[in-house]
């Protein structure tokens, strides 16, 4: 793993899991397939606003599709069956393998999934960490 010179500071002291999370995102394939938005939902008063990823996965069925999230990597993998017994004059349309893959912060959690005319749309809920002031008592060592 190559170390990147930002995290290398004496004064940045425990961010070796940020360092691992940007190599694993620099990893990550794109290709572009399948088309996808990132958008912020808009909650009501006292409510979280929730994110909500969409991906245009025509022809894809609920079987053909997997979400899975692993360590705070939320992965996306489509995968589509040759149906045999057809004969293609022409095929423009492929069966085509996909998977996209999203790194999450701390504390973002999967509100659920839907597919509807094939958009597959996951749904996540940021839950805003409780902010702790503690004084620290100092001792002296005589």
């Amino acid at each position: 793993m190559s170390r990147i010179a930002g995290f290398s500071s004496p004064l940045l002291l425990g961010f070796d899991e940020i360092e691992r999370i940007l190599d694993r995102v620099s990893k990550t394939t794109s290709d572009g397939y399948p088309p996808y938005n990132i958008e912020r939902v808009r909650a009501g008063e006292n409510q979280t606003d929730t994110l909500r990823i969409t991906l245009a996965v025509a022809g894809f069925s609920e079987s053909d599709l997997e979400v899975t999230i692993d360590q705070n990597q939320l992965t996306i993998r489509g995968r589509q069956q040759e149906e045999s017994g057809r004969e293609y004059l022409h095929r423009g349309i492929a069966a085509r393998q996909f998977q996209r893959s999203f790194v999450l912060a701390e504390g973002i959690e999967i509100a659920g999934a839907s597919l509807e005319n094939g958009l597959l749309s996951i749904d996540l809920d940021r839950h805003e960490p409780e902010r702790i002031v503690r004084k620290i008592a100092i001792s002296s060592k005589a």
